[in-house]
């Protein structure tokens, strides 16, 4: 068979008038075709918290946490799995009572009213979750703080080990790491050891938060139970993503842990890391009194942390009891003239021949700011970037002492910031890392969403994100607790009567709104987390 034989067929003048045409413009150097612009992600807005109030005798008042039954009402529930449990079945009073509530203020007046309350944290008689359904991610933001490796240790074991969920991943790098990075599969196993640890073995960062995103990823994933382990920014940021699930009508729970090592989270007994940094902080406190104790004229100051609240420096003064001179963020201090911290300090090296100071970082900022003329600036996660006391005031000490004839003062001057974040957290916070993490894991179970978790005056409580984040934990400086400071160090107050009336005023306690609508006094309703089957068990855990 012959092969064929293609002839080419000769190009009509319009077709080679077309390509001519063609080849002059692919010659031409012309811009490239704008790309279709990307459909701007619309701005998660985050709407004002719905508070849900509920009344009762006495004036007593429940600030209720949101519950996934709130825009989901046709949820089944089932019974908890713990009844089964080998470890749980023979504890007597297990499951929490349905009107079992908290109460924020002990001490009150008589014919006072009761006051405001939270929901009592624990595990249901009833879950809205079956074990295999669960699917848990856990994020940490933020700085570092002794603890972090223990919640997320707490929080996979927990799930794995009373309700048998199997499937828990960690968001690795902070909130962005839910659209920006993978996921990292979290078992027993692999969370083993990390308590013994610093640091967080998920790693964190501050700031980078895209709502819109991050509930996007939540919705692919299938993830329904969110763990967030951060301070008070990580705390209004889960505000907003709970805001978010919720708007999408998501059957997903938004859990946060609270995590400041400075202590200064609102309405909670305490943040978990705090007595490891207090008990980290006696190491420096030691070693400047031993430098100053062992000079002439010798004089030790420390640098702890506390940007806004003066907890740990406070605390780590009243336990050490070789401080002279306790400086916080709350009371204002001056150095010059008659009754100043210079005077004070010539005066204390003259009687004892040596002292220590411990400040905190955010001390005497407004001073620094005065002194050296400088504008304020923040970082990622909104901070004001502090300038630092340490070094200012150890400048200002010098300049004083070379002014005076035959008075040498050697100084010492520690900052132990860094090495106490990155320390493994003591025995007291590692056991108060898994309560906070199991009170987590039966709110989630339960349906709870909305909430943060820590206790309040002894017990662990569900408290709404817009408690925890409407103000800052502060040391009161007309209380008490300052009152033993100024007693152990014997230094002077600096405090003129405004400051002390201004002190006052920011002490009083928030009025809890009850008008018409949306905030109206209404009886507490019953707990759908404890209603059906076996709830004469719900006699209320110790």
């Amino acid at each position: 068979m012959e092969a064929a034989t293609v002839v080419a067929a000769p190009i009509p003048a319009a077709d080679a008038a077309a390509k001519a045409l063609q080849k002059k413009l692919l010659d031409l150097e012309l811009p490239p075709f704008p790309a279709p612009a990307k459909k701007a992600a619309a701005k998660v807005v985050a709407a004002a918290p719905k508070k849900k109030l509920a009344g009762g005798a006495g004036g007593y008042v429940l600030e209720d946490v949101p519950h996934l039954t709130d825009y989901l009402p046709n949820l089944p529930s089932f019974p908890n799995p713990l009844q089964n449990h080998p470890a749980y079945s023979v504890v007597k009073q297990y499951f929490v009572n349905a009107d079992d509530t908290v109460a924020k203020k002990i001490v009150v007046h008589k014919g006072s009213a009761r006051g405001t309350h939270f929901r009592r944290a624990g595990p249901r008689q009833r879950v809205f979750f079956q074990p295999d359904e669960v699917s848990a991610a856990i994020v940490t933001c933020g700085g570092l703080c002794p603890g972090l490796n223990t919640v997320i240790r707490e929080l996979v074991c927990g799930l794995h080990d009373m309700y048998g969920v199997t499937s828990v991943v960690g968001i690795e790098g902070g909130y962005r790491g839910f659209y920006a990075r993978n996921t990292v599969e979290l078992t027993p196993r692999s969370v083993n050891g990390i308590h013994k640890r610093g640091g967080t073995v998920l790693g964190t960062s501050r700031g980078g938060q895209d709502t819109g995103k991050i509930v996007d990823s939540i919705q692919d994933r299938g993830i329904n139970q969110v763990y967030i382990i951060g301070g008070d920014g990580t705390q209004k940021g889960a505000a907003t993503i709970h805001a978010e699930v919720q708007r999408r009508g998501l059957k997903c729970a938004v859990v946060g842990v609270p995590k400041t090592i400075d202590n200064d989270i609102a309405v909670i007994d305490r943040s978990f890391g705090f007595d490891t940094a207090v008990e980290e902080a006696q190491r420096a406190i030691n070693a400047a009194h031993v430098e100053a104790e062992s000079a002439e004229n010798g004089v030790g100051v420390v640098k702890l942390m506390g940007r806004n609240s003066g907890f740990i420096a406070m605390y780590a003064t009243l336990a050490s009891r070789d401080v002279d001179l306790c400086l916080i963020p709350e009371s204002p201090f001056y150095l010059e003239g008659k009754g100043g911290l210079l005077e004070f300090a010539e005066k204390r090296l003259r009687e004892n021949g040596h002292m220590v100071i411990v400040v905190a970082e955010g001390a005497g900022q407004d001073v620094i700011a005065r002194s050296m003329r400088l504008a304020d600036a923040h970082d990622a996660s909104g901070n004001k970037v502090l300038l630092d006391v340490g070094l200012w005031l150890c400048a200002k000490i010098k300049d004083h002492f070379k002014k005076k004839a035959n008075f040498p003062i050697t100084l010492k001057y520690i900052d132990p910031t860094y090495m106490i974040r990155a320390v493994p957290s003591n025995a007291s916070d590692n056991v108060y890392c898994s309560l906070l993490a199991h009170s987590a894991i039966h709110g989630a179970m339960a349906g709870y969403t909305g909430f943060t978790v820590a206790p309040v005056n002894g017990r662990h409580a569900y408290i709404p994100f817009y408690r925890i984040t409407e103000k800052q934990n502060k040391v009161v400086i007309t209380d008490r607790m300052w009152a033993r400071v100024l007693c152990s160090t014997n230094q002077p107050c600096f405090l003129s009567t405004e400051d002390v009336e201004k002190a006052g005023q920011d002490d009083e306690e928030p009025i809890v709104p009850l008008v018409e609508g949306e905030n109206s006094l209404v009886k507490a309703p019953p707990l759908l987390a404890n209603a059906g089957d076996g709830a004469a068990l719900c006699n209320g855990a110790a």
